[in-house]
């Protein structure tokens, strides 16, 4: 793998100084009288005391509790939420809503918006963290406006019609925003956070789920692993790899016998490190600090390492 010098400049600025990613994100909106009982019926996280212009993150179960999607919710006024999540995930989210909507007057509806996400230690604030009304590249309100915390990288998400960096913020490369989420340990959808999860694989409960609040669709699953420590199969950890070549999402994790202990879930290369990182499930009888090693013809020597992987 080739490093350009652009691509390090876009890694030093979205960790060490201020840089800004676009890519697409989904906004699922919810307006009725009945919304906020229906949610709080429907998603893991207590939104009964979520106040207009505050912001919060959540899970929408499967009933067996197993995830569908992780979904930030703003409520924007007392009869109107707004959930972003991962581009694609959307329709699936409002269709699985839609199921249990039963007698209910709630509208639910689905827009294709732009998010800016802005990372770095020099970062500027945002413009009004957990409430709509900032300025936009196409004038209009924002939908969402969330405060964001990697480990030791702070920043913000702006989700709008169309974003663009304020002054003093590069444009970055996408691609140099992954090796910083994955140096965080940061799980993404489509990636890490997948359909069928099991939530406290990924290390997600602590953050998106109450366990005081009522009961949810899908509680049953999570606070039982919750009541057992949190045990599971498998676990989310980071990967450090020998050279620059970036191991495929799939790719196994053996331990020094040759057998598999895990699986490759995404993958960068970390100017910090100077070497590949990637994120993986790798077998709960693993502790890191470990030595592996890539299986099939690759084959690399890797350590795998306690998240996060910030050096």
């Amino acid at each position: 793998m080739t490093v350009s010098e652009s691509y390090r400049a876009d890694y030093r600025e979205l960790r060490h100084g201020a840089g800004g990613v676009v890519t697409a994100r989904d906004l699922l909106m919810l307006t009725g009288p009945d919304t906020a009982e229906f949610l709080q019926g429907q998603l893991s996280q207590d939104l009964a005391d979520l106040a207009p212009g505050e912001v919060t993150s959540s899970l929408l179960l499967h009933p067996d509790g197993k995830l569908l999607c992780r979904l930030r919710v703003t409520r924007t006024e007392e009869e109107r939420f707004l959930c972003d999540l991962a581009p694609g995930l959307g329709e699936g989210a409002r269709s699985r809503l839609e199921r249990f909507k039963l007698r209910v007057a709630v509208d639910l509806e689905v827009r294709r918006l732009a998010m800016l996400s802005v990372r770095g230690a020099a970062a500027p604030p945002p413009p009004a963290a957990g409430s709509a009304g900032a300025p936009t590249a196409d004038g209009e309100d924002a939908a969402v406006v969330a405060g964001v915390r990697w480990g030791g990288i702070g920043g913000w998400d702006l989700v709008a019609g169309q974003v663009a960096p304020p002054e003093g913020v590069r444009l970055c490369d996408p691609a140099a925003l992954e090796a910083v989420r994955i140096e965080a340990g940061i799980p993404e959808a489509g990636k890490e956070l997948t359909d069928g999860l099991i939530p406290a694989e990924a290390g997600i409960v602590a953050e998106t789920v109450s366990f005081t609040k009522g009961c949810f669709v899908g509680q049953e699953l999570v606070a039982r692993i919750d009541s057992r420590g949190g045990n599971t199969p498998r676990r989310l950890r980071g990967v450090v790899l020998e050279g620059t070549d970036l191991p495929p999402a799939g790719a196994t994790i053996t331990d020094a016998g040759g057998s598999n202990i895990g699986r490759i879930t995404s993958s960068a290369f970390s100017p910090g490190f100077g070497a590949a990182v990637a994120l993986a499930y790798v077998h709960r009888r693993v502790e890191p600090p470990a030595p592996a090693r890539l299986g099939g013809d690759d084959g690399r020597s890797c350590e795998i390492r306690v998240l996060p992987l910030v050096p």
